[in-house]
């Protein structure tokens, strides 16, 4: 159990929970609020429990919650799906994966990387770490098969590819940033002892000022479907929509680039799709 870790995650929930978000949270007559979100006392009435052991809690002081008050915290704090199995992980109530059963790529994903032929499409681990790949997605992105293994990440390539792989529409620009932030924290908590986790986190920290504000924030999400810009050298500007599934049965996810059928973009998928074939990539476990 982290429970510096757990205290900052309840306390930011509960500053970016808004009175008028939570019926019952702001008794007609109260004094007017200094503090963003609802008061701790406000959080406890919710969740029914004394004010003094929340308080407990977000000062890092409190016992290990039981399941059944993480399940009042997790509706006091109108918390998604996510952010419940990330308190529950922080709470040292589940069990963390081992690494084999984080890494282990199934045979029948080799089989679909090989399948999906001008689809661009790789695998990632929780660390995004890219373990597989085809060979679409080499000629989209970048050759992996000549990157040192450290490098194969999609943190790392996003520092020195830029537009290549996390570009997005105006006004989007930080959003890829923010969901890597949102990611990594869930990771640390099911792997809190990982070094090169935290390694990774400092970097791309340092790199990305968004990347930094998402993680002080606390905020855990699972990964929507995204718009891409990308900039080919050979094929030029792409849009394309980036979807993220997880594979059954493993902590690893497969990225694919698809474009909007008939578009500019869909035919150059297709050019480049001729040009590169289907093979699978060598896997990086």
């Amino acid at each position: 159990m982290s429970k510096g870790e757990l205290a900052d995650f309840l306390r930011r929930r509960r500053e970016a929970l808004r009175p008028d978000q939570v019926h019952g949270a702001h008794p007609p007559g109260r004094r007017a609020r200094r503090t963003p979100g609802l008061r701790r006392e406000e959080v406890a009435a919710l969740a029914g429990m004394s004010t003094s052991y929340y308080e407990r809690l977000e000062q890092a002081r409190g016992p290990r919650p039981s399941p059944q008050v993480l399940a009042a915290l997790g509706t006091a704090l109108r918390l998604t799906t996510a952010e419940r199995e990330h308190l529950t992980r922080l709470a040292g109530q589940v069990p963390t994966s081992t690494d084999a059963d984080r890494t282990r790529l199934p045979a029948d994903a080799r089989r679909l990387l090989h399948r999906l032929g001008p689809i661009p499409a790789y695998v990632v681990d929780e660390r995004e770490d890219i373990v597989a790949w085809n060979t679409a997605a080499a000629a989209l992105i970048v050759d992996f098969e000549q990157l040192p293994a450290g490098e194969r990440n999609t943190v790392r390539l996003s520092i020195r590819l830029g537009d290549t792989l996390c570009s997005a529409p105006a006004g989007a620009e930080g959003e890829f940033a923010r969901q890597i932030a949102a990611e990594l924290r869930s990771t640390s908590a099911r792997y809190p002892a990982e070094r090169a986790l935290g390694e990774l986190v400092n970097e791309f920290a340092a790199h990305s000022p968004d990347f930094a504000a998402g993680w002080r924030s606390h905020d855990v999400r699972p990964r929507p479907t995204l718009r891409k810009h990308l900039h080919h050298p050979e094929l030029g500007e792409l849009e394309l929509e980036c979807q993220t599934l997880l594979l059954p049965g493993t902590d690893l996810r497969l990225v694919l680039y698809t474009a909007d059928p008939g578009s500019p973009s869909a035919a150059a998928l297709a050019r480049l799709g001729s040009t590169s074939g289907g093979a699978t990539g060598r896997r990086g476990t």
